[in-house]
C-alpha cells in the first residue's frame, strides 16, 4: 500500500497520577531512524516503545517526545538539625547574659536559620515505587499507542493522495510507451520497406549475394526489434499495481521499479528508430523522473 513518511501527531492524557503529553513528528528516510526523548524515569520503558513504534512504522526518521507531570503533591519530611540548635541556644543564652537578646526563641526565629531546618522529600517504599512506576510504563505506553494510531491515519491521508497522483502517471507512462511502440513499429516497416527495394535493385544490376544481404537485413531488423523491452516493461507496470495494492510498506520497491522501467526506456531509444521516437522517450523519462520524486516520500 501506498503511505507517506511524512506525518505529525500530538496528544495529552490526563488522569489522577499524572499528565502525559507525547508528540510524534516522522519525515523521510530511507530506511527506519528512531529518535526517544523520555524523561530519564521512563528509561525502563523505552526498549517498549521502541518495538510499539516499529509494529507501526516501516522507514522514515521518527522523533517521539514524551514529558511527564505529576499530580500528586510529593510527601515531606522536615528534619531538625539538632547540633546546629544546641550551639545556637548556647550562643543566644550567652547574649541574655550580656543584654544583647532579650525574650525566647519562637518557631519564626528558626526559619531565619537555613541551617536549622532540612525539608526533603520522603522516600516511597521500593515495592510501592516500583508499582507506581509500572502504572506509569502502561500508561505511557498507552499515550504514545494512540498517538501512533493517530500518526498512521494522517500518514495513510497523505498517502491516498500519493497514490492518485502516482497511478495517474503511471497510466501516461504506458500510454506513452505503446506510442513509442508503435512509433518503432511504423518506423522498422519503412526500413524493411526501404531495404527491400535497394535489394531489387542490387539483384538488377547482380551486384549482391543474396544470402548475405538476406543475413544483413535480419541482423539489422532484430537489433531494432522492441519486443522483449514491451514485454518487460508491461510487465513493471502490472508489478507496480500489484505492489501498490499489497498491504505491505512498498515504497523501496517501487523505487527499484522505477529504476528498471528507466533502463528499459533507455535500451528501447538505442534500438528505435526515427524521430517520433526520440521525442516520445523524452517526455516518457520526464514522467518517470516525475514518479520517483513523488516515490521518495513512500513509506
Amino acid at each position: 500500500m501506498i503511505k507517506s513518511m511524512t506525518g505529525f501527531a500530538s496528544l495529552t492524557h490526563d488522569d489522577e497520577g499524572a499528565a502525559i503529553a507525547v508528540t510524534i513528528r516522522s519525515v523521510n528516510h530511507r530506511f527506519l531512524d528512531l529518535q526517544l526523548r523520555l524523561p530519564p524515569s521512563l528509561a525502563a520503558v523505552e526498549p517498549r516503545l521502541r518495538s510499539l513504534v516499529q509494529e507501526h512504522v516501516a522507514r522514515g526518521r521518527i522523533e517521539v517526545a514524551v514529558s511527564v507531570q505529576g499530580r500528586r503533591a510529593p510527601s515531606l519530611e522536615v528534619e531538625l538539625n539538632e547540633p546546629f540548635l544546641q550551639a545556637l541556644a548556647g550562643a543566644l543564652a550567652r547574649a541574655r547574659e550580656l543584654g544583647y537578646v532579650d525574650g525566647p526563641m519562637t518557631p519564626g526565629d528558626l526559619l531565619r536559620f537555613p541551617q536549622a531546618l532540612a525539608i526533603r522529600e520522603r522516600p516511597e517504599g521500593s515495592a510501592d515505587a516500583g508499582e507506581e512506576g509500572a502504572r506509569l510504563g502502561a500508561r505511557v505506553e498507552g499515550a504514545v499507542a494512540a498517538a501512533l494510531t493517530d500518526l498512521d491515519a494522517m500518514r495513510s491521508r497523505e498517502g491516498n493522495y500519493l497514490r492518485v497522483e502516482l497511478d495517474s502517471r503511471r497510466t501516461e507512462i504506458s500510454r506513452l510507451f505503446a506510442r513509442i511502440a508503435e512509433a518503432a513499429e511504423a518506423a522498422l516497416e519503412g526500413m524493411r520497406a526501404r531495404l527491400a527495394e535497394r535489394v531489387r535493385e542490387l539483384r538488377a544490376e547482380a551486384l549482391a549475394d543474396e544470402a548475405l544481404v538476406a543475413q544483413e537485413i535480419a541482423r539489422f531488423v532484430g537489433r531494432s526489434d522492441i519486443t522483449e523491452e514491451v514485454v518487460r516493461f508491461k510487465g513493471h507496470v502490472e508489478h507496480w499495481q500489484a505492489l501498490t495494492d499489497s498491504p505491505e510498506a512498498c515504497g523501496r520497491k517501487l523505487d527499484f521499479l522505477l529504476q528498471e522501467m528507466n533502463r528499459e526506456v533507455n535500451t528501447t531509444g538505442s534500438k528505435a528508430e526515427g524521430p517520433a521516437v526520440s521525442e516520445l522517450i523524452v517526455s516518457l523519462k520526464a514522467e518517470l523522473e516525475k514518479m520517483r520524486e513523488q516515490v521518495q516520500n513512500v513509506e
